[in-house]
């Protein structure tokens, strides 16, 4: 314990009280000083002094049931106590120790004898209050470190619930701060792809089980990889059916480009996939439909059971121009193309009667990058080159007739 300590000095006798007082003081000490039990009680309670030196006889309270209460007060911090006795026999000791003192000594005091007490007492006194310290600080700690690992069991729990949706990356950003909490209601200007193979249902009424979820893992592992290379959010599968969404719960700067390289490639993959059911007497090709607009977005569902999904006519017609999409098209919606037309080799379609739609709807394909957009491509081997051999026009739309 750093000096100066606070000694309360309890005793009837004024002459012992300036003696210990002024011994005590001449090493750095502050004194307290009390006549009798219930003022020496009193004062304890009041200013919680570091080391208690206590008569055993003493006016209104003796020494013994003072230090009794002392030791039984849950709400005073541990305070050494030093019993003074003046008796030759030994039961103000027992009972001194019986009540909670820590250490005695007899009169007449030695002066030398009382301060290596008062020392060894104090230095118990800061080795009590030092682990007292660190075990109020190691429950911190542990409080802390329960805090931490509860907020990390939620955040891994929200994290795994949000990779159904997104990227690992972009699902590590949301959980982190990132991004905003997709599961709130919002709306947002999204572009919308959608993807269905051509010849499923006919392929499921004939396959075996086993053959059938074997294709669909194929064909969902290949898809999958490609929905997080793009960090496109993954809405739903209903069976051969995907849709994606792009610019949310994480802002895109250009949604519908990162929307149709993904297509291109979930293209090319389809065909590679393609060729090797084929192999095996399986006829599927892949439609895709894109489209852009506001969707309502956030969480869907009930208690037990919440999905992350967005609502609009955008997906309406993302979906439509999917079912109209043959075996290898990218149908993409106005929009969507206008946002693109840049970086696409396209065909126009005219003007689609889509279900649904009141109004015939404008549409183009997709056939591939333009030749001097191929180097911007991510891990692209080659360029992708139109489908057919029309020649293009400078608006990137095949010339008609040709």
């Amino acid at each position: 314990m750093t000096s100066p300590a606070r000694i309360l000095v309890a005793d009837d006798n004024p002459d012992n009280r300036a003696i210990f007082g002024a011994r005590l003081a001449a090493h750095g000490h502050q004194i307290l000083s009390a006549s009798d039990g219930e003022e020496a009680l009193l004062l304890a309670r009041e200013e919680h002094p570091d080391l208690v030196l206590l008569d055993v006889t003493m006016p209104r309270m003796d020494g013994i049931e003072v230090c009794r209460r002392l030791k039984q007060d849950p709400a005073l911090p541990f305070m050494p106590i030093i019993m003074i006795t003046a008796r030759t026999n030994s039961r103000d000791v027992v009972a001194g120790l019986e009540a909670g003192a820590d250490e005695y000594l007899t009169k007449p005091v030695d002066q030398a004898a009382l301060v290596a007490r008062v020392n060894s007492m104090l230095r118990i006194k800061a080795l009590h209050d030092l682990v007292q310290e660190q075990a109020a600080q190691l429950a911190s700690w542990n409080r802390e470190l329960e805090r931490r690992v509860t907020d990390q069991v939620e955040q891994m729990a929200r994290l795994s619930r949000l990779r159904r949706f997104v990227s690992p990356q972009l699902a590590e950003r949301i959980v982190g701060g990132g991004a905003e909490d997709p599961l709130v209601s919002h709306r947002r200007e999204v572009t919308v792809v959608f993807l269905d193979l051509r010849g499923f249902t006919a392929f499921a009424e004939m396959a075996e089980p086993e053959e059938l979820m074997g294709v669909l893992r194929e064909y969902h592992a290949a898809m999958g990889r490609l929905i997080q290379k793009h960090e496109g959010t993954l809405e739903r599968f209903t069976g051969d059916g995907l849709m994606v969404f792009f610019n949310d719960p994480a802002f895109q700067p250009n949604p519908a480009e990162n929307a149709v390289r993904m297509a291109l490639e979930m293209r090319d993959a389809a065909e590679a996939l393609g060729r090797n059911w084929r192999r095996r007497g399986i006829e599927l090709g892949l439609g895709i439909g894109i489209a852009q607009g506001y969707a309502t977005i956030g969480a869907i569902g009930f208690e037990d059971r919440v999905d992350y999904g967005a609502i609009g006519t955008v997906t309406n017609l993302a979906a439509r121009l999917c079912a109209q999409a043959k075996a290898g098209q990218i149908l993409v919606a106005q929009r969507a193309y206008a946002a693109v037309e840049d970086l696409v080799v396209a065909e126009s379609l005219g003007e689609l009667e889509l279900k649904g739609f009141a109004r015939p709807v404008p549409a183009v394909q997709i056939r591939g990058l333009r030749c001097q957009d191929f180097p911007r491509r991510a891990g692209a081997e080659q360029a992708v080159s139109p489908a057919s051999p029309r020649s293009v026009g400078p608006d990137g739309l095949a010339e008609p007739g040709t």
